[in-house]
């Protein structure tokens, strides 16, 4: 693979992609993680995926390893396993490569095609969790201040969505350092989701997907 689409691109966005060894010496440092189900990572200039493809593929063998033998678990497990990765992405073309990357890599696991509504609630997630923007500002390409929803499965095919603000994260370590006047404060008092909503089914998910557009 070559690690630059253009030099034009590289001038103007330093667009340079991470080879795949790399990725993957990288990637074990932290290996427990990126096998762990439920495990959360933020790539904030996540490119056409390189480091979410290899972290889902991780996941998703976890999944089968240990939900390969019930089908409802595995099927339920492999969505939270993809609930569990984020992205942004100043480009385009970028981001549109990356949640086509990752939707592929996780049907393809499934063995489950457009019409099944684990793949609609597949690309709806992903159209969620995969921002189109710019990281530094904690914007979206159309100015809106980033949102990412937090994921969780409660068990028996429901899950919990709760939406944070990117930017209202990102204090986060500035509140618990050591010496901060807020330091003593549970996460709780401090932050607060935007939307809390109604657990929630792969059906009723998948309602939602076609109000997205990837």
């Amino acid at each position: 693979m070559s690690l630059v689409k253009s030099k034009q691109r590289v001038a103007d966005h330093g667009e340079v992609f991470t080879p795949s060894w790399m990725v993957e010496d990288m990637l074990n440092l932290v290996k427990g993680e990126t096998e762990r189900i439920d495990s959360r990572f933020l790539e904030p200039a996540c490119g056409d995926g390189n480091f979410l493809v290899q972290i889902l593929k991780r996941k998703l063998a976890s999944v089968e390893h240990k939900y390969g033998n019930s089908e409802f678990e595995r099927r339920h497990f492999a969505l939270f396993a993809l609930m569990c990765l984020y992205a942004i992405e100043l480009l385009s073309d970028n981001i549109s490569d990356c949640r086509a990357k990752l939707l592929s890599i996780f049907t393809e696991y499934l063995k489950i095609d457009p019409a099944n509504d684990v793949y609609r609630a597949g690309f709806y997630v992903l159209s969620q969790n995969l921002v189109h923007g710019d990281a530094m500002k904690m914007r979206t390409q159309d100015d809106q201040a980033i949102i990412f929803a937090e994921w969780g499965y409660l068990g028996k095919g429901r899950y919990q969505r709760r939406d944070f603000r990117l930017d209202s994260l990102a204090q986060s370590s500035n509140f618990s350092s050591e010496g901060s006047l807020f330091a003593q404060l549970g996460r709780h008092e401090i932050f607060t989701p935007t939307k809390t909503y109604p657990s929630m089914t792969i059906g009723e998910l998948a309602a939602l997907a076609p109000q997205i557009l990837i």
